[in-house]
């Protein structure tokens, strides 16, 4: 018999749950610290023994790293809304995502969260089964898969699942690195920073998070599929020819994939290219790597070593072919739901 007591939450709903790395809660120590110590503690982020690099993750790394880092933050935080901006936007474009596929009806609940930091992906999917949802779609936003990006959302999403009693059905997004709707994307946002140019560029820099080279070797895909963006993208805006596909953001003493972007720019001045655009397809929405690490330090050195001009084209953000490419993911993934 069912006690009289149970009262079944409501169901019958599909969710849609957009998540983003992440971003600390402030720009000072202790939230840096936090943030970071999350971040860098996964075991899908840096696959060291923790017995080896937890002492000195907190002895060392944390004890300096989050005052530098805060200091980049600082000069690219949101001080409107008192947040990163990869929180603004990733909550952009799930507001303007539920706009758009308003017309399917009052079946599907959107939402969002951060893979580190807040707010978290279990809270969320306990707010989107309160909400009537039994069906749920969790989209990572990145569009090549990684280990250390893609799996770690699963992880943490089946983590969350686990605590549930009633849990909903669930999917995950497949990446989307070659993917019409994104290439597609890809290839507007680029030619239209190029046409608002007072220069053409000599090269233009491809630049992915990089990760270690051994990563790659243990079988992780995501070499692959950005080889496979570069090309596409290059194909789409016929601007193969003056492309380099390079890897940012080094961490730590390990060898990571190359050519590494930094080295690259601040080498192309000496080749004859001083005229350069970045685009970075593997970020979807402006953060700390390409607002303050592109935009930035690599501007800065390719200056300073002769270069003239340097631009970096804006990531898709919640432009209208952003949410072009978040409809199509939802369209494909919640087929036979809707």
């Amino acid at each position: 018999m069912t006690p009289s007591t149970n009262h079944p939450p409501p169901f019958g709903k599909i969710g849609v749950l957009l998540v983003n790395l992440g971003t600390p809660e402030g720009t000072s120590y202790w939230p840096m610290r936090r943030y970071l110590a999350e971040f860098l503690s996964d075991r899908r982020v840096i696959e060291t023994s923790p017995a080896l690099w937890l002492p000195v993750l907190h002895l060392m790394v944390l004890s300096s790293r989050p005052t530098q880092k805060g200091k980049d933050y600082q000069a690219i935080w949101n001080h409107e809304r008192d947040e990163g901006p990869l929180k603004t936007v990733t909550r952009s474009q799930t507001e303007k995502l539920a706009a758009r596929l308003a017309p399917l009806g009052d079946r599907l609940a959107f939402d969002w969260a951060m893979r580190y930091g807040k707010p978290s992906i279990a809270e969320k999917i306990l707010a989107l089964q309160a909400e009537g949802c039994d069906r749920l779609l969790v989209a990572p936003l990145y569009p090549q898969y990684c280990a250390a990006t893609s799996a770690t959302v699963a992880d943490k999403t089946f983590d969350a699942l686990k605590q549930m009693r009633w849990q909903p059905t669930l999917r995950i997004a497949a990446p989307f690195f070659d993917r019409p709707a994104y290439i597609d994307a890809l290839a507007a946002s680029l030619r239209d920073q190029l046409s608002q140019l007072a220069f053409k560029p000599d090269k233009i820099v491809v630049s992915w998070h990089g990760i270690p080279k051994d990563y790659s070797e243990k079988g992780d895909p995501y070499f692959c599929h950005c080889s496979k963006t570069t090309r596409l993208l290059g194909e789409s805006t016929g601007l193969r020819d003056k492309m380099l596909m390079t890897f940012q953001s080094q961490f730590g003493p390990k060898e990571w994939l190359q050519p590494y972007t930094l080295a690259t720019v601040q080498g192309l001045p000496a080749q004859g290219a001083r005229n350069v655009v970045v685009i970075a397809p593997g970020f979807f929405a402006d953060c700390l790597e390409t607002l303050e690490e592109l935009g930035g330090e690599n501007r800065h050195a390719f200056l300073e070593a002769g270069g003239e001009n340097f631009a970096v084209v804006p990531c898709l953000n919640d432009s209208r072919e952003a949410i072009d490419v978040l409809e199509d993911i939802v369209r494909t993934e919640t087929a036979g739901w809707i």
